[in-house]
């Protein structure tokens, strides 16, 4: 819990998310808002969109922690003519503030991918990208890689995931029978970590998304790849992260959008 009353959510965030860990492109930090704000509720996404920038109106939020970054791109006009530029006015209107911890988010100790970690059960995990200054016990650094509690073949890696994280159906590149024993994982559009992966000797790279010739690649480097989606590679910690926020501050009520969705649907297969 917080001890010290002088500290703000803001300055809890920036050091569970440290914004040195992110990257060169990104937009990352308090993005909408007053440094000092002290909500009464926060709520967490994400993807900031109107009917999530809705529902903390109605429930009167007063922090939105987005993880992906709204004013990614730099904006000359903001109107009501654009869907961003009337959510923003509507949240401006409303005293909401908005922070984004993205990319520091994702590599932080406690992060997105050392979370992956931690569900998978991984052993002797570090950062795929581990940053210069590290020494080297530290889990601070972009992706991360593990070695599984035991081996296993790539099909039961793909049902303990679809297990684990309730998902109907993943994509992946690679044979089912391959032996997996250590795993590289990089959540979101990450496949360009595939090369970090293989260089520590994982047999498979978990991510989002790719491309195709991304896959293309993975075959090519007889390296596994496995796409769980953007959205649920990376919403259980926006969750996650509501609740590590209600216990740093008790007296705030903290929760994840429940109106968010995957805007990807399946289309499977009657029985």
């Amino acid at each position: 819990m917080s001890s010290d009353n002088d500290r703000t959510v803001v300055d809890y965030l920036q050091q569970f998310a440290p914004l040195d860990l992110s990257e060169s492109w990104d937009n990352v930090g308090l993005i909408l808002g007053d440094p000092s704000v002290r909500p009464s509720r926060i709520m967490t996404c994400l993807t900031l969109t109107p009917d999530v920038a809705a529902e903390a109106i109605e429930k009167q939020v007063g922090l939105i922690v987005s993880h992906h970054p709204i004013l990614f791109r730099a904006v000359q006009r903001l109107t009501t003519e654009t869907a961003e530029g009337q959510m923003l006015l509507d949240l401006i209107r409303n005293s909401i503030s908005v922070y984004s911890p993205h990319t520091a988010f994702d590599s932080a100790a406690e992060g997105i991918n050392q979370q992956w970690c931690q569900k998978l059960q991984l052993q002797n995990c570090q950062p795929l990208r581990p940053l210069e200054e590290n020494d080297a016990t530290s889990v601070r650094g972009a992706g991360r890689s593990g070695d599984l509690p035991e081996p296993v073949s790539l099909s039961k890696l793909l049902e303990q995931i679809r297990r684990d994280w309730n998902l109907d159906y993943l994509q992946f590149v690679g044979n089912g029978e391959q032996t997996v024993s250590r795993v590289g994982v990089a959540c979101g559009a990450a496949a360009e970590f595939m090369k970090d992966a293989a260089s520590v000797g994982c047999q498979v790279l978990i991510t989002g998304e790719a491309r195709f010739h991304a896959c293309l690649e993975a075959r090519q480097r007889n390296i596994g790849l496995i796409l769980v989606g953007h959205f649920a590679s990376e919403r259980f910690a926006c969750e996650n992260l509501a609740t590590i926020l209600g216990k740093q501050f008790p007296e705030i009520e903290c929760f994840a959008s429940e109106v968010e969705s995957d805007p990807v649907s399946i289309d499977l297969p009657k029985a």
